[in-house]
């Protein structure tokens, strides 16, 4: 159940990107479980975060060229917090160690 709950918690970029990891993060004993929510999480803000001075360069920008390219900034910025999240998900789920079924 571990590794389901650690992997779930990036899986939930796709459902429920912010409410998931914090709900795991709060109500899990475990330790494995609670760092990887906790990771989760921040990796769920981050593009969030690095949103907040691209719109204020974006707005005060006087081109429109540079408000483009403040745009592919923030694309690839939540590409690769996308991308990361799947792989860390997959990778849980990869390296779990499953009770043999006999």
């Amino acid at each position: 159940m571990r590794p389901v709950l650690a992997s779930l918690s990036y899986f939930s970029i796709f459902f429920a990107p912010f409410l998931l990891p914090v709900v795991i993060w709060f109500i899990s004993d475990d330790a494995m479980v609670r760092k990887h929510a906790g990771r989760a999480l921040f990796s769920h803000v981050f593009p969030v975060l690095a949103a907040i001075p691209l719109l204020y360069f974006m707005f005060s920008a006087q081109y429109v060229a540079s408000i483009f390219m403040y745009i592919v900034i923030f694309a690839i910025i939540y590409f690769c917090a996308f991308l990361y999240n799947i792989v860390q998900g997959i990778r849980i789920l990869a390296n779990a160690k499953w009770p043999q079924q006999y």
